[in-house]
């Protein structure tokens, strides 16, 4: 057989085998992306293949740069990547796919032990959050009370053609106020009382 037919087989075996399962993705009919663990897992990966021309005689290209990779720490992604190797040698000249996921899954917790999660992108993400929501505060404390139309209204009539209140809106009549706190007491009302208290 040729590679090409050979590509064909392993992509309909794969197709079947993966058909409905999350976990696999056929980006095209030579490069694949495939999940190791749950999605909330945090030691989960994500594997990218791709076939080169002469596959499955020529090693697979893998690839763990994927943005779901993320947190992985440079030195854990080599690690996977040179075990990923050594099964991809000794599986070289086979279809070599399916072995190669099964492997990973199998050996998930093995592969990710010296995992140790990458923090500086989570937080640069975080200051920047707490920068766009301080700005959103602000924004939301600049915004303008909003008036039914009767209370514009009311504004309306009170105000004068450059919409500022006219002088003395809010003055209280004397006289009337005068009348109500400041009523004299009975002993106060006469007048000679009155002036005889002042000498």
């Amino acid at each position: 057989m040729t590679a090409n037919e050979d590509q064909e087989m392993e992509l309909e075996a794969l197709r079947s085998i993966y058909e409905g399962d999350e976990c696999f993705k056929e980006l095209s009919p030579v490069s694949f992306q495939f999940r190791i663990g749950d999605l909330d897992d945090s030691k989960s990966f994500l594997l990218e293949v791709s076939w080169p021309e002469n596959y499955p005689e020529t090693a697979p290209h893998i690839s763990l740069d994927a943005f779901f990779n993320n947190r992985i720490s440079l030195e854990t992604k080599q690690y996977i990547l040179s075990k990923m190797s050594e099964q991809v040698e000794t599986n070289l000249g086979t279809a070599m796919m399916y072995t190669l996921f099964e492997w990973a899954k199998e050996n998930q917790e093995t592969l990710m032990e010296n995992y140790q999660p990458v923090t500086s992108a989570v937080t640069l993400i975080s200051s920047s959050d707490v920068m766009n929501n301080s700005t959103s505060a602000s924004k939301k404390k600049e915004k303008k009370e909003q008036l039914t139309k009767a209370q514009k209204r009311k504004l309306i009539g009170r105000t004068d053609n450059k919409g500022e209140l006219p002088r003395g809106w809010d003055w209280v009549d004397v006289i009337k106020h005068g009348d109500l706190v400041h009523t004299l007491p009975p002993f106060l009302s006469n007048k000679q009382h009155v002036s005889s208290l002042c000498a």
